[in-house]
């Protein structure tokens, strides 16, 4: 798989809202939602629907978030 080559400017992480959880573009929908929503079975029209303050652009970059990140490798540092 490559690196994530794309800017996700939708994404953002706040620690005042939901958390600090990746949200998209400020608002208080999480990229987790929106994943959960659609592994659900939720088509993206449905999505949008029922959110509409969403955009289809959300939704992508929702999904390459989440891919980033389950890609993502933690390395413990060592502890002196």
């Amino acid at each position: 798989m490559q690196s994530l080559m794309i800017e996700l400017t939708r994404i953002t992480l706040d620690p005042a809202v939901m958390g600090g959880k990746p949200c998209i573009r400020g608002l208080r929908v999480t990229v987790g939602m929106i994943v959960g929503l659609l592994a659900a079975g939720r088509s993206r029209e449905e999505i949008l629907d029922a959110y509409p303050y969403l955009e289809p652009g959300d939704i992508d970059q929702a999904l390459a978030y989440a891919a980033w990140r389950v890609e993502e490798r933690e390395v413990a540092l060592p502890t002196p």
